[in-house]
C-alpha cells in the first residue's frame, strides 16, 4: 500500500478531524481571496475614479502681483486726488479728520478675459468656465430670504449674482455640494438665463422658465430680466462668500458670464477660471503647454489640482495597504490555526508512526502521507471557496474600504485646529466597490494556500519524525 493509499484511507478513517482541517483551509482560504480581490479591485478603482474626477488648472489673480501694481498706479497718482489703472484715491473726512482713501475697479481687479481665452486653446483642454466674483444687487418682483433674528442694517439688503460660462464646472457643482432639484446648469449659450435655490424657489412660487428681475444697489445700473432655467439644492452645506444674507446659500443666484456686468453697470469682474483637462493621463503636457501660452504670467496664480488626485490615490493606497494587512494577518494566523490542528493530529498518530517506521517506512514517505492528506482535504475546501467567495468578497471589500475611509477621516480630525481655515472636507462615503476573482487570484489563493499548509505538515511533523521508532511506540495516546 504506497502512501496515496494509506493518507486516503485515514481520511475516511478519522472524518471528523478531516472535517476540522477543512473547515481551517476553507476559511483561510476565503480570507485571502477576499484580499487578493479587494487588492486588484482597488487598483482598479484607484484608475477609474481618477479618470471620473478629473483633473483641472484654476487661473485666479496673483497677490504678489496685484499689490505691486496697486503700489505703481499710487505712485502715478502722486500726492493728490485721481485716477490710474483703475485705481482711485481721494481725500475724505473720517471723524472729522482728513484721511486718503483708496480703492481699486472692476478694471483693476479683473482676470483678463483675452489671458483665459487664449488659456483654453491649449491642446488637451476639454472645455472651461469663467466665474465672477458675486455682485450684490436688489430683486425686483421677488422677495429674499432673511434671518428674521438678524440685525440687516448692517447688509446690502439684497442678493448675490454669480455670473458663470459653464456652471458645470463650477467647482461647487464637480465636488457635489450643488445639486440639481429641476431643470439644467448655465452653459455658454445662455443669455439672460438663472439658477436659484430650492428655498427661495420655493418662498416666492417660482418654477422654471418664469421670469425674475434684478436692479443695481446704488441705482447706477439698470433692471434686468432673467429666465429661470434650473433650482439647485445644496448636498452639503454651502459656505457663504462673505456674512450678511446678501450672500447666504440661498440667496445665491447663477447667471450668464454677462447678467453681474449688466445689472451693475460697470465692468466685469472675473474673479476665476477653470480649465478641465480631457485625459487626466496628459495632465503634466497640458499643464506644461498652458505654461507656454503668451500672456502675462505675472499676473496670476495657476493652481492644479493635483494635489486632489494625489489625495484621491493616497486613499486608495490605504485601502491597498489594509488589503495587504489583512492578506499578512490571515497567512500568520492561518499557519498558526493548522499548525495546532496539524500538530493535534500528529500527536493522536504517533504510535501509527512509530509502526510505519518499525516496518521499514522511510520518514520521507511518512512526510508525503500526511501532506497527501492534507491536499486532498484543501483541494476540496479551495473548491468550495472558490465557489462561495463572489458571495463574500464584495461584502468583505466593502468593509476593508471603509475602514480606510474611517481611518482617513480620523487621521484629518487628528489635524483639525492646527491650520486656521472655513474649510470643512466633505465626508466620505462609500457607495459602492467591485472585487474581481480573476484567474490570477485564484491560482495565487491556491498557491498560499498550498504553500501554509505544506510548512504547517513540516513543522508539526518536524520534532515527532526526530524520534526514534520505539519512542513512538511507547507514547501513550
Amino acid at each position: 500500500m504506497n502512501c496515496f493509499q494509506r493518507a486516503w484511507r485515514s481520511l475516511c478513517r478519522k472524518p471528523m478531524k478531516s472535517a476540522l482541517l477543512f473547515c481551517v483551509v476553507l476559511v483561510i482560504s476565503l480570507l485571502l481571496l477576499c484580499g487578493f480581490s479587494a487588492r486588484t479591485a482597488t487598483i482598479a478603482a484607484n484608475d477609474s475614479t481618477r479618470q471620473a474626477v478629473g483633473a483641472s488648472f484654476l487661473l485666479e489673480t496673483n497677490a504678489e502681483n496685484r499689490a505691486q501694481r496697486l503700489a505703481a498706479a499710487s505712485a502715478k497718482i502722486g500726492e493728490r486726488e485721481g485716477t490710474a489703472d483703475g485705481v482711485h484715491q481721494e481725500k475724505r473726512m473720517v471723524n472729522g479728520q482728513e484721511m486718503w482713501q483708496t480703492w481699486t475697479d472692476n478694471s483693476f481687479e479683473t482676470l483678463q478675459r483675452e489671458d483665459i481665452e487664449k488659456l483654453a486653446q491649449t491642446a488637451g483642454l476639454a472645455d472651461y468656465t469663467i466665474t465672477t466674483a458675486p455682485e450684490a444687487v436688489k430683486p425686483v418682483g421677488f422677495s429674499r430670504i432673511e434671518d428674521a433674528g438678524a440685525d440687516q442694517s448692517g447688509d446690502a439688503g439684497g442678493v448675490a449674482l454669480f455670473g458663470e460660462r459653464q456652471m458645470r464646472l463650477n467647482t461647487n457643482v464637480s465636488a457635489g455640494i450643488l445639486t440639481l432639484a429641476e431643470g439644467r446648469w448655465i452653459t455658454p449659450s445662455d443669455n439672460h438665463a438663472c439658477v436659484i435655490s430650492q428655498a427661495l424657489a420655493e418662498k416666492n412660487a417660482l418654477d422654471l422658465g418664469d421670469d425674475i428681475s434684478f436692479a443695481s444697489l446704488d441705482g447706477k445700473g439698470s433692471t434686468e430680466e432673467a429666465t429661470i432655467v434650473g433650482i439647485f439644492r445644496e448636498a452639503q452645506p454651502l459656505t457663504p462668500y462673505m456674512s450678511g444674507d446678501t450672500y447666504r446659500a440661498e440667496n445665491v443666484i447663477f447667471c450668464d458670464l454677462d447678467l453681474p456686468e449688466q445689472v451693475s453697470g460697470e465692468g466685469a469682474l472675473y474673479e476665476r477660471a477653470i480649465f478641465s483637462v480631457a485625459d487626466v493621463d496628459n495632465y503634466d503636457s497640458v499643464k506644461a503647454a498652458l505654461l507656454q501660452t503668451d500672456i502675462d504670467w505675472s499676473r496670476y496664480d495657476l493652481i492644479d489640482n493635483n494635489g486632489n488626485l494625489e489625495t484621491l490615490a493616497a486613499n486608495f493606497g490605504s485601502l491597498a495597504q489594509t488589503s495587504d494587512g489583512m492578506i499578512a494577518a490571515c497567512c500568520g494566523c492561518g499557519l498558526a490555526m493548522l499548525l495546532f490542528v496539524l500538530a493535534f493530529f500528529v500527536r493522536t498518530r504517533r504510535r501509527e508512526l512509530g509502526i510505519l517506521c518499525a516496518f521499514g517506512v522511510r520518514k520521507r514517505a511518512l512526510w508525503l502521507q500526511l501532506l497527501s492528506e492534507a491536499l486532498i482535504v484543501s483541494v476540496l475546501a479551495l473548491a468550495l471557496s472558490f465557489a462561495a467567495a463572489p458571495l463574500v468578497s464584495d461584502g468583505i471589500g466593502s468593509a476593508l474600504a471603509q475602514f480606510s475611509i474611517e481611518q482617513e477621516s480620523l487621521a484629518a480630525k487628528a489635524e483639525t485646529g492646527k491650520v486656521a481655515t472655513d474649510y470643512v472636507a466633505p465626508e466620505m462615503m462609500l457607495t459602492q466597490i467591485e472585487t474581481s476573482l480573476s484567474p490570477r487570484v485564484l491560482a495565487l489563493d491556491a498557491a498560499v494556500t498550498g504553500a501554509l499548509v505544506g510548512s504547517a505538515v513540516s513543522l508539526a511533523l518536524a520534532w515527532t519524525l526526530r524520534r526514534k521508532p520505539q519512542e513512538l511506540l511507547n507514547t501513550v495516546r
